[in-house]
């Protein structure tokens, strides 16, 4: 499962109806439905402290990064906003998007 074996996350519980994780004392209740329709935005994100170790453990797991070409991204596909946070998007097997978030 992705996000237990790929992004780290604790399962605590599984029901019909949604998955629950512990992330380091923060719960994420992730909801199952029968037609997912992926957002074209980030729908969950994750606050890192080194993101380029990061993205290189997530992409030696199969993880891509995603370009978008209205943003100025280095060959990590990181984005450095105006105020110096770097971040960085990926989908999960679903095609969710989700990214990772160094605060500068």
């Amino acid at each position: 499962m992705f996000y237990t074996q790929v992004m780290g996350q604790k399962l605590l519980e599984t029901s019909p109806y949604a998955l629950v994780f512990d992330e380091g004392g923060t719960t994420l209740r992730v909801q199952i439905v029968p037609d997912l329709q992926a957002a074209s935005h980030t729908v969950h994100g994750w606050q890192v402290t080194d993101i380029r170790a990061d993205i290189a453990h997530l992409a030696a797991q199969g993880v891509t990064f995603l370009s978008f070409p209205h943003l100025e991204q280095d060959d990590m596909r990181i984005w450095t906003t105006p105020d110096g946070h770097k971040i960085a998007w990926f989908k999960d097997p679903c095609g969710n998007i989700l990214s990772l978030t160094e605060y500068g």
